[in-house]
C-alpha cells in the first residue's frame, strides 16, 4: 500500500478555520489530513476512507458528533478523538460511552493534540505491523492483537479501540492488579488525574460487552481504591463421582 508509513487522519469540524489550523499543524509532523465539515459528509468519509484516527467535533450541521460516532461504530473501530467546545463532563461521558477513545476541549494546545493523536495512531500501527499472530487467553476469552479481534465463548465481541487496548493490557498482566494510573498511562496519552473517572466508563462498557457483572465478576475484578485485575474464570467441576 502506498504511504503505508504515513498516518492518515480525518478532521470533521464545521469550523473551517480550526480544521485548517489542525491540518497545517499536523501535516509537517508527518500526518496526511483530510477535512469534512458536516456530519453526513464526515461519516461517509470516515467509513469509506482508510484512516488511522478521526478528530470529531460534537457540534456539526446535518448530524451531530454523537450521531456520527454511533453510526461509525456500527462499521468501524477507527480511533476517535472528540472535540468539545467547553470540555463539558456530560459531553465527555456521552462520547466515551458510545465509543470515543479520547476527548479534548477546543482550548487544547497543539502539543496536547499531537500527544493524544500519537497515542491512538501508535495503537493502530502496533496492530497492523504485528509480525505474528499473538493470542491472549483467559478461559473462553481470546484476544488477537494482529487481527484486532476478541472472541468470547466462540462468538466475536465488538470493542472500540480503547476498550480493546484496556482488555489487552489487563490480559497481559492476568492475575495481577493493574492500577488505574498505570492502566491509563498504557492506553492513553492523557495525563492521569486522580479525579478523572473516564477510565471507569470504558471499563464499565467493556464489562457490559463481556457479559461481566461487577458485583460477581467472571473476568474483570475491581480492587477498591487501587484499580483492576483480570482473572482466569474458574473451570467447571468435572470430577467423576
Amino acid at each position: 500500500m502506498e504511504n503505508q508509513g504515513t498516518p492518515k487522519l480525518l478532521v470533521i469540524d464545521d469550523d473551517r478555520k480550526l480544521a485548517g489550523l489542525i491540518r497545517d499543524y499536523l501535516t509537517p509532523m508527518g500526518y496526511e489530513v483530510e477535512m469534512r465539515h458536516t456530519g453526513p459528509d464526515g461519516l461517509a468519509e470516515a467509513v469509506e476512507g482508510n484512516y488511522q484516527a478521526v478528530i470529531l467535533d460534537v457540534m456539526l450541521p446535518g448530524m451531530d458528533g454523537f450521531g456520527v460516532l454511533r453510526e461509525l461504530r456500527k462499521k468501524s473501530d477507527v480511533p476517535v478523538l472528540m472535540l468539545t467546545a467547553l470540555g463539558e463532563e456530560a459531553d465527555r461521558i456521552v462520547g466515551l460511552e458510545i465509543g470515543a477513545d479520547d476527548y479534548l476541549p477546543k482550548t487544547f494546545s497543539s502539543r496536547e493534540l499531537l500527544a493524544r493523536l500519537r497515542a491512538v495512531t501508535r495503537r493502530t500501527r502496533i496492530r497492523e505491523d504485528a509480525g505474528a499472530v499473538r493470542e491472549l487467553v483467559a478461559g473462553p476469552l481470546r484476544l488477537c492483537e494482529e487481527t484486532h479481534t476478541v472472541i468470547l465463548d466462540d462468538a466475536p465481541v465488538d470493542l472500540t479501540a480503547l476498550e480493546f487496548a484496556i482488555l489487552a493490557a489487563l490480559l497481559k498482566s492476568k492475575g495481577r492488579v493493574k492500577t488505574r494510573e498505570i492502566l491509563i498511562e498504557e492506553v492513553s496519552a492523557r495525563r492521569f488525574d486522580v479525579f478523572d473517572r473516564s477510565i471507569d466508563v470504558h471499563v464499565s462498557s467493556l464489562r457490559r460487552k463481556l457479559g461481566d457483572d461487577a458485583k460477581s465478576p467472571r473476568f474483570i475484578r475491581t480492587i477498591r481504591g487501587v484499580g483492576y485485575s483480570l482473572t482466569e474464570p474458574e473451570a467447571p467441576n468435572h470430577s467423576l463421582s
